[in-house]
């Protein structure tokens, strides 16, 4: 079995960029809160330390003077001791454990301290007690044959230090949403300039062939509008010329097309006195100039869209007398009303000859390519006119249900639609045209009540009458 490989979706240049920022902002705050937490850490234990050692020396100094004397007292001795934070002072004389504080004896400290204090190597170690953090000191104290001991909290600095820890994370994560709208914010006006751009080339995709960009005083994309606007003049300069030459050409065949059109017609008059063969010869001749007249027509048509003088003529119009003489027009089937329409009442604003070319064109093209046209109904939806047209051919295949609306579509079923040799190539682009300069649109779909193809027009409704 073949393995499917899943394409990821790709994240846009602008979460790129706001995502890029953000990793920069965490990196640079954990790396300073690291630093920052690392120096004010060391400097606090240091001083805690120090200041403990400091208590520690003093104290053990007055309890060796203490025991000089004859009257020792190392109780007494133990309660004259400084002891600002409270920590226990302890006394290991004669075997003998003596506390400053109740509860607080020799198993308060690590047995390992203990033993290397009195073997007679002072000592300091921290450690953890009943879930608190200690620093004990122990002290030799020479001449008496004893050894002190002093056990301090750690709880202030492990709070201090826990505060500071919490502190520099919410510095970290303020500072990364901070370089997040900020690259959010450089995102955006980095992006501003492309957007112009996409724009104004959706805008030229749409036909508004004289969009141009502004002149920007950035030197960095006055290169890119320059570039872009000098595209986009070569592109309408390179249109407009297309569309002169085709209306040209046009125009000038319309005049031999015209005498060619009115000798056939001649002969078309004397057909009976011909021969078998220059009658079958004369009726290829004259389909031929028919199919000739319309695609001259039609790329007449085309070119005044091409060159932007399209115009329409708008006048209310009753749709379903207009649908029915133009289906008549063309021998199509009776026109149907869908639940939408009221009567004979539907009405529009339109361009009376171009809807009825559209609906000519979509009933002989169904006659042409899809055996033709079974129903032709009209219908009205939420502020819009809708017209269909239903043909029993092969359908039009889904890939294709876009193009087919373009100039001269050769699809999949190419010698279907073309085979004939009777159609012009323009008529569905036609369609698309005139229904496009109406504000609507078209789209073709499957058949929902058997095999074919079904043409949906929809217009903006003025309203019923």
């Amino acid at each position: 079995m073949r393995a499917v490989r899943i394409q990821r979706p790709q994240l846009g240049l602008r979460a790129r960029v706001t995502l890029a920022f953000a990793a920069g902002a965490l990196a640079l705050s954990a790396v300073l809160s690291g630093v920052s937490y690392g120096l004010v850490r060391n400097y606090l234990v240091d001083q805690t330390e120090t200041a403990a050692l400091r208590e520690a020396f003093v104290n053990a100094s007055v309890t060796q003077d203490g025991l000089r004397t004859a009257s020792a007292n190392i109780p007494r001795i133990l309660t004259s001791l400084q002891d600002p934070d409270g920590s226990p002072s302890l006394v290991f004389h004669d075997d003998n454990w003596f506390s400053s504080k109740v509860g607080i004896g020799r198993e308060s400290m690590p047995d390992a301290f203990r033993q290397a204090v009195n073997a007679g190597h002072p000592s300091r170690q921290t450690y953890r007690l009943g879930g608190s953090t200690e620093l004990a000191v122990g002290l030799t104290l020479p001449g008496v044959a004893a050894n002190y001991f002093e056990i301090f909290s750690l709880d202030q600095l492990d709070r201090t230090l826990r505060f500071l820890g919490f502190a520099l994370l919410g510095a970290g994560l303020a500072t990364t949403v901070a370089g997040a709208a900020v690259g959010r914010w450089a995102a955006t006006r980095l992006m501003r300039p492309v957007a112009e751009v996409a724009e104004a080339a959706a805008a030229m995709a749409g036909g508004r062939l004289e969009t141009r960009l502004p002149d920007l005083h950035d030197a960095d994309l006055a290169t890119l509008t320059s570039s872009f606007n000098s595209m986009a003049g070569a592109l309408q300069a390179r249109i407009e010329r297309d569309a002169r030459f085709a209306s040209d050409v046009s125009h000038e065949l319309r005049s031999p097309l015209t005498t060619l059109a009115t000798t056939v017609g001649v002969l078309a008059g004397r057909r009976d006195e011909l021969p078998e063969r220059a009658r079958a010869a004369l009726d290829l001749l004259t389909a031929d100039v028919e199919r000739f007249q319309r695609l001259v027509e039609d790329l007449l048509e085309i070119s005044r869209y091409d060159a932007g003088v399209a115009d329409l003529h708008l006048e209310d119009v009753r749709l379903t007398e207009l649908v029915s003489r133009a289906v008549a027009s063309v021998g199509g089937p009776p026109v149907e009303l869908g639940p939408g329409a009221i009567g004979d009442g539907l009405a529009i604003q339109a361009d009376k000859r171009r809807i009825e070319q559209v609906i000519k064109n979509l009933v002989e093209n169904a006659a042409r390519y899809g055996g033709g046209a079974t129903r032709v109904i009209v219908d009205a939806g939420h502020y819009v006119a809708r017209v269909a047209v239903d043909d029993e051919g092969p359908g039009v295949a889904p890939a294709e249900r876009e193009a087919i609306f373009e100039r001269f579509f050769r699809g999949s079923a190419a010698g279907q639609r073309r085979g004939g040799g009777q159609g012009s190539g323009l008529g569905l682009s036609l369609v698309s045209e005139h229904v496009r300069l109406h504000g609507g649109r078209v789209w073709v779909e499957d058949n929902p009540v058997g095999a074919g193809a079904r043409f949906i027009v929809e217009i903006p409704l003025v309203g019923p009458a």
